[in-house]
C-alpha cells in the first residue's frame, strides 16, 4: 500500500521532474554497484557515483575505469540506459523551455507578481505609454490584457502579455488583478464611440468586481457615460474627446505656435502629482501654498475639493483640511519618488 502511494506521487509530479528524479536514482544505482564490483578502482560511492553521471552523459573523463568484465558490462548498461535518459531528459528540459517562451509570446502564461499596472487594450496610445513607462524606468512590472493579439513578444516590448476577454474573470485572475496597484482602461478604437464606452463600463466593473479597492483609470469618448463610467467604480476618467477638441482649437487660431510640441514637451519634461495638503498649509490662502511648494521646485496649479478638480483658483481661495494640491515637478526629480 505504501509503494503504490509512492508510485501515485511520483506520477503526479511534473515530467521534468519525474525524469530528472529518475536520471538521478538511476546514476546513485549504478554508482553504488560499481562501487560494490570494483571497490579497489572506487573507492567510495560517490567516485561510483560520478563514473556514472559521467559515462551516462557520454562526457567520459577517463579519471574513474572499470576494469573487471562485469564491470565493463555494467559500464555497457549505463550507456544504454542512462544515456537514453539523460538525452530524453536534456530534450524535455529544451523542448519545454521552447513551449514556454511561446506560451509567454501566446499570453497564455499567468502572472504571479503583485503592485503591478494592468493595461487594458493594445492600441497606439497603449505603445506610447508603455514606451514612457520603460523611459522612466519605474520599477512596477506591466501587465496587457488584449483579445485581439495573437502573439506579443516580452523580450520586444517588456511587457508581460495576457490574452484574452478583459470582462473574463479568468482572464484577470491570470493577470493577478487580486496583487495589482492599479489598471488602466483604454477605449477600443475598432468600436464606435457608444459602443466602446459601454464595453469600457463592463471592463471598470469586471475590474472592480474581482479586486474592490484596485485603482483604476478609464478612458472615455463620450459626455453622457461619464456618470455611468464613475457608478461602475472608475476612479480617475480621461476624456480624449475633449481634450483633442481643445487642442483643434488651440491650434486653429494659434497659427504660429506650435500647440503639439509645447504640450509635448511639457509632458516630456515636468509631471502631474498630487497630495495631500500637509497640516502647515490648511487654512491658508493659494498664494502662500504656491509660495511654499515652489521651494521645493513644485509649481502648484491648483487643488481637488470634494471630488471637484479646480484649476488656477484665485490667489485669495483659502485651502481646506481635506484638498489634495495639484502641482507640477521636473520629470527627473519627480523620478527619484519612486
Amino acid at each position: 500500500m505504501i509503494w503504490y502511494k509512492w508510485i501515485k506521487f511520483y506520477f503526479h509530479l511534473p515530467v521534468i521532474v519525474r525524469l530528472l528524479l529518475s536520471v538521478t536514482l538511476l546514476m546513485i544505482g549504478f554508482g553504488y554497484l560499481i562501487h560494490m564490483i570494483e571497490p579497489e578502482h572506487f573507492p567510495t560511492t560517490f567516485d561510483g557515483v560520478w563514473w556514472a553521471f559521467v559515462t551516462g552523459s557520454t562526457v567520459g573523463y577517463g579519471d574513474y575505469v572499470p576494469l573487471s568484465f562485469l564491470g565493463k558490462f555494467l559500464g555497457i548498461l549505463l550507456i544504454l540506459a542512462g544515456g537514453g535518459f539523460v538525452t530524453f531528459y536534456m530534450a524535455t528540459l529544451s523542448a519545454g523551455t521552447i513551449k514556454h517562451e511561446k506560451n509567454l509570446t501566446d499570453g497564455k502564461i499567468s502572472y504571479k507578481g503583485s503592485h503591478h499596472t494592468i493595461i487594458i487594450g493594445w492600441n497606439e496610445r497603449t505603445k506610447q505609454l508603455i514606451q514612457m513607462i520603460r523611459d522612466h524606468k519605474h520599477n512596477a512590472d506591466t501587465i496587457l490584457i488584449d483579445h485581439t493579439l495573437d502573439q506579443l513578444s516580452f523580450h520586444k516590448h517588456s511587457i508581460h502579455f495576457i490574452h484574452g476577454l478583459p470582462t473574463s474573470d479568468e482572464t484577470l485572475k491570470k493577470a493577478n488583478i487580486r496583487e495589482a496597484k492599479s489598471v488602466i482602461i483604454t477605449a477600443d478604437p475598432t468600436l464606435t464611440e457608444q459602443e466602446a464606452d459601454r464595453q469600457t463600463i463592463l471592463n471598470i466593473i469586471a475590474a472592480r468586481g474581482n479586486n474592490p479597492s484596485i485603482h483604476i483609470i478609464a478612458e472615455i469618448l463620450t459626455e453622457i457615460q461619464r456618470i455611468n463610467a464613475m457608478r461602475a467604480g472608475a476612479n480617475v476618467l480621461v476624456r480624449s474627446n475633449n481634450f483633442m477638441s481643445s487642442l483643434f482649437y488651440q491650434s486653429l487660431f494659434q497659427e504660429d505656435v506650435q500647440i503639439t510640441d509645447i504640450i509635448a514637451k511639457t509632458l516630456e519634461e515636468q509631471q502631474f502629482c498630487s497630495e495631500e495638503i500637509e497640516d502647515a498649509l490648511t487654512e491658508q490662502d493659494f498664494y502662500f501654498c504656491a509660495q511654499h511648494l515652489l521651494k521645493d521646485g513644485k509649481w502648484l496649479i491648483g487643488l481637488i475639493r470634494e471630488k471637484e478638480i479646480i484649476l488656477h483658483p484665485s490667489f485669495s481661495l483659502q485651502t481646506k483640511k481635506d484638498d489634495k494640491l495639484i502641482y507640477l515637478i521636473p520629470t527627473d526629480h519627480a523620478n527619484k519618488h519612486y
